[in-house]
């Protein structure tokens, strides 16, 4: 990723496919965090002497964005020139475990505008509340990401919470309901879950 504005907008840094992958496996052996279950805690916090702890859990789940092969193309999913972004969740909220703060970034220019950001959120939704058990959703965007504070609000249904002047920043959130897991559904409908593990 080597536009400006786009580390501005998400906070990042150009890292390589391999990074990537190397960050993913990073976080899946980090004792600090968990990714099978929402009920094992991976430190615990208490405000006072002898009040109820909360349990903190520390997850963060990244799904790195490949452009589609072309015809010719073997499907090497460790082909560097085919990451195009990548779409990420956290669990961090001290108060409420089972909401994920969502981000995506689709960094090559000729990939944006076309409804990448939106499949793969879509993709990514749908894992955090079937795979993961999230039951809310929130985002924290900059102001002047119009795309972005778009698609969420007008393509999944999130409303504005709060806004920060101090970090120019808008925040949306959205709770999982019947209906929206219903709409999951349709989503994933032609999507295949494939497993890679290089060789």
């Amino acid at each position: 990723m080597k536009s400006p504005f786009l580390q501005e907008m998400t906070g990042s840094e150009p890292l390589t496919i391999e990074e990537e992958y190397e960050m993913q496996q990073t976080w899946r052996t980090d004792d600090d965090s968990k990714y099978t279950s929402l009920n094992k805690p991976c430190m615990e916090y208490t405000q006072k002497p002898q009040a109820k702890k909360y349990l903190i859990y520390h997850v963060e789940c990244t799904f790195i964005v490949l452009a589609k092969p072309q015809p010719d193309d073997d499907n090497n999913v460790f082909d560097s020139s085919r990451m195009i972004g990548d779409v990420n969740f956290y669990l961090n909220n001290v108060y409420n475990p089972h909401e994920a703060e969502l981000e995506v970034m689709i960094a090559e220019d000729g990939c944006s505008g076309k409804g990448v950001a939106t499949e793969v959120l879509q993709l990514m939704m749908h894992y955090a509340v079937h795979d993961v058990g999230v039951t809310d959703l929130v985002v924290r965007i900059k102001e002047s990401n119009a795309a972005s504070i778009h698609i969420f609000e007008q393509k999944f249904g999130f409303t504005e919470t709060e806004r920060s002047k101090a970090f120019q920043e808008v925040t949306l959130r959205r709770t999982i309901t019947d209906e929206l897991r219903a709409e999951m559904k349709l989503w994933v409908k032609h999507a295949t879950r494939v497993d890679y593990v290089r060789a």
